[in-house]
C-alpha cells in the first residue's frame, strides 16, 4: 500500500515530513521557453553551462536562440567535465565570477547540472572548497541563503539532478566521490524536454535509466522518516528525510515505467514513446529521492567511480577511464537489496512487483532474491556490466572500495539497517559478479 501509515518507532522521532517540489515544465519542445523564463526570473546576464560534446547540438542551440530572442545576455561555458571533480567545480566557479553572471542555465546530464549548482553556490557565497562539502569528508557548513536563479535542462533520462539539492563530484585527493547537499542548491526551474533523449546511444540510455531505477528503489526502501530523530527546528529537517507517503508515489510509478520501457528504449532509438516515458520516470524519481534520499547503492557507487582503473564504456567520451554514475550504482544494487530485504521485506517485494516481476507466491524470506533477480534480468537484457568485475574490480579490491565509501554517512545512514564496515564488505563481496 503506497500511502500507508508510518508508525513512530523511535523516541523523539519526527512525526511530520516535508514536500519540496521543483517547479517543472515537461514536454517536447519546451527548451524554447528558456528565454522567457530567464527574463521572468530577472536574469540579465546568464551563465550557460554545457559540455563540449553537447555545445554543437540542436538542444543547446534551441536554448541559445530562445535566450537571444528574449534579449538575455549570454556567457557560454562549454568546458564542463563529464563526471566532475573538485577542480572542475572550481573552474566553473571562476568562470561565473569572471563573467559576472546573475543567473545560470544548465543543459546536459547530471555532470552539467551539478557543475552549475556548485558554480552558483561558490560564486554567490565564496568559501574554502571543503566548507560546504558533506561531513565528515568536508565541514558540512550550511549554505547561508538563497542562490541566484538556476534553470536546469536535463538531456538524459537519469540523474534527476534538476529536481534535487545535491551536487556530486570526485574529490581527487581521496579518489572517491562525495557531494554537497542543501535545499538551496535545488534549481529554481526545470525545463525537461524528452526529445533530448532521442539521440542518446543505447549504453547511455541504459546506464542513466538504471540510476533512475536505483533512485526509486533506494528511496522506497530508505529508513522511514518516522525513524529519524526530529530536527531541532523545521528549517533543519533534511532533504534526505527517509521514505514517506509523498516519495512513495513517485517511486512506485518510476519503477513501473522502468520495468515496461527500459529494454525498449535501449534496443530501439526510434521508440519515441519508450524514451519519453523514461524521461518522465526520471523526473518522478528525481522529485521522490529529492524528498526521501538514497542509501547504500549510491554510497557504494562513489568509490566504484573514484577508484576506477582502466574501464572505458561504450557511448561515453574516450581518453580516460571512467565508470558512469548509473553503472557504478547498479553494479551494487542487487547485492544491497538482498541484504536490506531482511529489514523491509514487504517494500522489497513491492519494488519487484513495480518492476514487473511475478510476486504472487513470494514470501518475506524471498523478498531480496526476487527483487535482485529482476534487476539482474534487466541488466543482462541491456548489456550492463556483470557486477564489479564488469567494471574492472575483483575481490582483492573490496577493502579499498569499503574505505572509499564508509564515510558516505549521508547515504549509508539513510538505509533501513545499520551499515558498518562488516556489512559494507559483505555488500561489495556479493556484488563482485552476478552471472
Amino acid at each position: 500500500m503506497l500511502c500507508q501509515h508510518y508508525e513512530l518507532k523511535l523516541e523523539g522521532a519526527d512525526s511530520a515530513f516535508s514536500v519540496d517540489a521543483s517547479n517543472v515544465t515537461f514536454g517536447a519542445g519546451c527548451l524554447s521557453e528558456a528565454g522567457e523564463i530567464a527574463k521572468s526570473l530577472g536574469i540579465t546576464r546568464i551563465g550557460v553551462y554545457t559540455d563540449d560534446g553537447l555545445v554543437q547540438t540542436q538542444h543547446v542551440q534551441k536554448v541559445l536562440d530562445s535566450l537571444k530572442a528574449a534579449n538575455v545576455d549570454i556567457a557560454l561555458y562549454d568546458n564542463v567535465r563529464v563526471e566532475p571533480t573538485d577542480e572542475s567545480f572550481q573552474a566553473g566557479t571562476k568562470f561565473a565570477i569572471d563573467a559576472k553572471v546573475d543567473g545560470f542555465i544548465s543543459i546536459g546530464g547530471g555532470s552539467v547540472i551539478d557543475t552549475a549548482k556548485a558554480s552558483n553556490l561558490y560564486s554567490t557565497y565564496p568559501a574554502e572548497f571543503l566548507d560546504y562539502v558533506n561531513a565528515p569528508i568536508g565541514k558540512g557548513v550550511a549554505v547561508p541563503g538563497m542562490l541566484k536563479p538556476h534553470i536546469a535542462c536535463p538531456t538524459t533520462s537519469g540523474t534527476g539532478s534538476e529536481c534535487t539539492g545535491i551536487a556530486v563530484f570526485d574529490l581527487l585527493e581521496m579518489k572517491a566521490k562525495t557531494g554537497i547537499a542543501s535545499k538551496m542548491l535545488r534549481p529554481t526551474r526545470a525545463l525537461i524536454d524528452p526529445d533530448t533523449t532521442l539521440t542518446l546511444p543505447p549504453n547511455v540510455v541504459a546506464a542513466s535509466c538504471f540510476d533512475v531505477l536505483s533512485h526509486a528503489l533506494e528511496s522506497y526502501t530508505a529508513r522511514p522518516y518516522t525513524q529519524r530523530p526530529a530536527a531541532s527546528s523545521p528549517a533543519l529537517r533534511p532533504s534526505s528525510q527517509g521514505s514517506n507517503p509523498w516519495s512513495d508515489l513517485g517511486c512506485a510509478e518510476a519503477l513501473r515505467l522502468a520495468g515496461i520501457y527500459l529494454e525498449r528504449a535501449v534496443k530501439d532509438a526510434s521508440d519515441v514513446e519508450a524514451r519519453h516515458q523514461l524521461m518522465w520516470a526520471s523526473t518522478l524519481a528525481g522529485i521522490a529521492f529529492g524528498n526521501a534520499g538514497c542509501h547504500a547503492p549510491h554510497g557504494m557507487s562513489y568509490s566504484v567511480s573514484g577508484l576506477v582503473k582502466d574501464f572505458q564504456p561504450e557511448g561515453y567520451p574516450m581518453g580516460e577511464p571512467m565508470v558512469p554514475h548509473g553503472m557504478s550504482v547498479i553494479v551494487n544494487s542487487p547485492s544491497v537489496f538482498r541484504i536490506t530485504a531482511d529489514d523491509q521485506p514487504g517494500r522489497h517485494i513491492d519494488g519487484a512487483r513495480f518492476l514487473g516481476a511475478d510476486v504472487s507466491d513470494v514470501g518475506d524470506s524471498e523478498a531480496g532474491e526476487v527483487l535482485s533477480n529482476r534487476i539482474i534480468e534487466l541488466m543482462r537484457a541491456t548489456d550492463m556490466p556483470n557486477g564489479l568485475e564488469g567494471v574492472g574490480y575483483n575481490a582483492d579490491d573490496i577493502p579499498d572500495l569499503v574505505n572509499g565509501s564508509i564515510n558516505q554517512r549521508r547515504l549509508l545512514d539513510n538505509a533501513p539497517m545499520k551499515i558498518d564496515e562488516e556489512v559494507l564488505t559483505n555488500m561489495y563481496a556479493g556484488a563482485v559478479s552476478y552471472w
